[in-house]
């Protein structure tokens, strides 16, 4: 059975989209079967991906117009799209009964058929977020290391421990990914400080450092491995990605060069 990992953070800008991308993609270097799951409603993730509108996304999925319908992006990595559509699915399901369980039962459906599913969360913490969290059993939380990147920390904290007692036992935090740093800047070496403070080991070894390729890939249409498999935004998420492994499966791979 797969292994369902959010991706969150309330505040947009702080790489989650590319987290969810290259975390993805890296474990698909790592030899795992992953499906990544828009939940997005800017739809961020299938754009960077550079996938066309599909007839079948997320959106229609919730709203029970059928099963999901995974596309295949490259081999080892499936997609389930995302639309502007799905903006108004928060409205439309708030009636439905067991709203917050809608996506945890569309993902039994698949579950089965992957290593890992990644979510991609919106940011906010509404409705789409709480089925997301119904559905996984870890949360990795992306954060900037800027000073305003970690005023929420605590309400995010919050959000969680709400979701495991009332809705999913089983939801743990899995990590905290500290993105965009630079070790040559006081302030983003103090703001890991602080996220030491806030979260200790669950802060990842791994920073993912600013790196243009980062930034680039999307406009692309790939990942930081298809892009450029050489930069040090490649490499970060590898090893963050055998981090990943390790932590959650207890598995421990030894580092090896990036292809191409």
């Amino acid at each position: 059975m797969g292994i369902v990992v959010s991706l969150l953070n309330h505040k947009g800008g702080v790489g989650k989209t590319t987290s969810a991308i290259n975390i993805g993609a890296g474990l698909v270097e790592l030899g795992k079967k992953v499906l990544l799951l828009d939940l997005d409603p800017q739809a961020n993730l299938t754009i960077s991906l550079g996938i066309p509108r599909q007839k079948h996304t997320i959106y229609e999925a919730l709203r029970g117009e059928g099963e999901l319908q995974p596309y295949t992006h490259k081999p080892g990595l499936d997609v389930i799209t995302s639309s502007l559509d799905l903006s108004g699915a928060e409205m439309e399901l708030i009636n439905e009964a067991g709203r917050e369980y809608i996506l945890r039962e569309l993902l039994g459906q698949v579950v089965d058929d992957y290593d890992y599913i990644l979510i991609d969360c919106p940011p906010s913490l509404g409705l789409l977020t709480l089925n997301a969290l119904t559905s996984s059993r870890w949360v990795l939380i992306p954060l900037q290391t800027e000073f305003l990147a970690v005023q929420g920390l605590a309400k995010i904290k919050q959000v969680i421990d709400k979701v495991r007692f009332r809705l999913n036992k089983q939801l743990d935090i899995g990590g905290v990914v500290a993105t965009m740093y630079d070790s040559r800047r006081v302030l983003n070496r103090d703001v890991v400080d602080t996220i030491h403070k806030h979260f200790g080991d669950k802060v990842f070894k791994t920073y993912i450092r600013d790196n243009v390729a980062l930034a680039e890939a999307p406009a692309q249409r790939k990942d930081i491995f298809e892009y450029s498999p050489k930069s040090s935004g490649a490499q970060d998420y590898l090893d963050l990605s055998r981090e990943i492994l390790q932590r959650v499966e207890g598995v421990s791979l030894a580092a090896e060069p990036l292809k191409g």
